[in-house]
């Protein structure tokens, strides 16, 4: 899937960014799950992302819980290379993803935990978001303190179902319109209706269904779209398809 055509602030600098090359054990990895997948029908770029998750989770049961919205990967690599902030649920995906980015698109990266409100002043909510029906954890009150300030920035979930509810009520409210979601929460409580409450939604989104996912797994797709949309990708190999 080609790239979408950056913000015209971008494109300049655009032109010089490239992704660092493979390292050999990488590339090796990238090879035998080429090999241990098979042919397949998959998209390109949808397998590449998949591709990424597996590497991450020597896990192949992903193939069966990569869920992709129609649009939703040209409007994640558009949305990178405008570099739009990405709000991120914990350190951890930030982490992850923070040395590619800023290798190549700079986006802002902010995390959601690290932005929750002081507790003195949680009783002020924001005139932009409305409260959550039920009593939210500082991840999900950090998550509506930046849909306040970011209403359409890229939100990226890997740990925290409470943050991906109340990120899926505001969207439903129309306070937030995300340029893309990331749904990959993992666990046992919440964490399937919080999936279900974003695919309910219009916007372009991501998700892993069903317990699976994590902060490793959205880093990993994060990592995958910044790959895509750097024009001149280096030593990714060809995904195999039949």
């Amino acid at each position: 899937m080609p790239a979408t055509e950056p913000a015209s602030g971008a494109a300049s600098a655009l032109r010089t960014w490239k992704t660092p090359p493979l390292h050999p054990i990488t590339a090796e990895s990238f090879a035998i799950i080429d090999r241990e997948f098979g042919p397949h029908q998959l998209p390109p770029a949808e397998y590449a992302i998949l591709r990424r998750i597996i590497h991450t989770t020597a896990d192949f049961d992903y193939r069966h819980r990569l869920q992709v919205s129609e649009g939703a990967i040209a409007a994640g690599l558009a949305a990178l290379q405008a570099q739009t902030p990405i709000i991120v649920d914990v350190t951890m995906v930030q982490q992850g993803i923070r040395g590619l980015v800023q290798q190549t698109f700079q986006n802002p990266i902010l995390s959601a935990i690290d932005q929750a409100p002081p507790l003195e002043q949680e009783a002020a909510a924001s005139a932009r978001t409305a409260p959550p029906r039920t009593a939210p954890t500082r991840t999900a009150q950090g998550i509506l303190h930046c849909i306040a300030q970011y209403p359409q920035a890229i939100y990226v979930i890997g740990n925290a179902p409470t943050a991906l509810l109340a990120l899926g009520e505001q969207i439903s409210l129309g306070l937030a319109q995300p340029a893309l979601v990331i749904a990959a929460p993992v666990g046992f409580v919440s964490v399937v209706e919080s999936k279900a409450a974003i695919a309910a939604q219009t916007v372009p989104q991501i998700r892993v269904a069903g317990r699976k996912g994590g902060s490793t797994v959205a880093a990993a797709i994060v990592n995958a779209l910044v790959m895509l949309a750097c024009p001149e990708p280096v030593g990714l190999p060809s995904p195999a398809r039949q």
